[in-house]
């Protein structure tokens, strides 16, 4: 039996971007290359959005095959979620479309983080990303343990 090691895609960094007047954001060019043969964009957790490369999207898909025979709740998370993924393309120009559910979601309107989150990239709303991380930020310049 041989073994095959799949690499997986890592992202880090942050990126400020705006969303153009036909729902396009631009990917940063240190994100694009896995992403030369499409994607998927999934709502995700605390309200933002998730870029997933096909490989890290096949990953998602498997947790959540499992996660649907846990009870109806799951189930009911499961259909919500995947009847919300989308595929995507990049562009020449490094842009993606995100349709108008998936910004109605996470509340894109014109200002866009491009976060990398080591398995995926995260789109955030900048005040909602501030909302939801800024108690740990404060930890981390206070230093606190918990």
């Amino acid at each position: 039996m041989s073994w095959e090691l799949v690499a997986m895609e890592e992202f880090f960094g942050r990126y400020e971007h705006a969303i153009d007047g036909k729902g396009r954001v631009i990917l940063p060019a240190k994100f694009r290359g896995p992403f030369e043969h499409g994607g998927y964009l999934t709502q995700y957790l605390d309200g933002c959005l998730a870029l997933w490369t096909p490989e890290q999207f096949d990953s998602q898909m498997h947790k959540m095959r499992d996660r649907q025979s846990l009870g109806r709740s799951e189930r009911n998370e499961v259909r919500f979620w995947s009847s919300n993924v989308g595929p995507l393309e990049i562009d020449r120009q490094g842009r993606m479309m995100i349709p108008v559910h998936l910004r109605t979601y996470a509340a894109l309107e014109n200002d866009v983080l491009v976060l990398g989150a080591i398995d995926r990239v995260e789109l955030w709303e900048p005040g909602r990303w501030e909302e939801k991380v800024g108690p740990e930020e404060q930890r981390l310049i206070e230093g606190a343990d918990d």
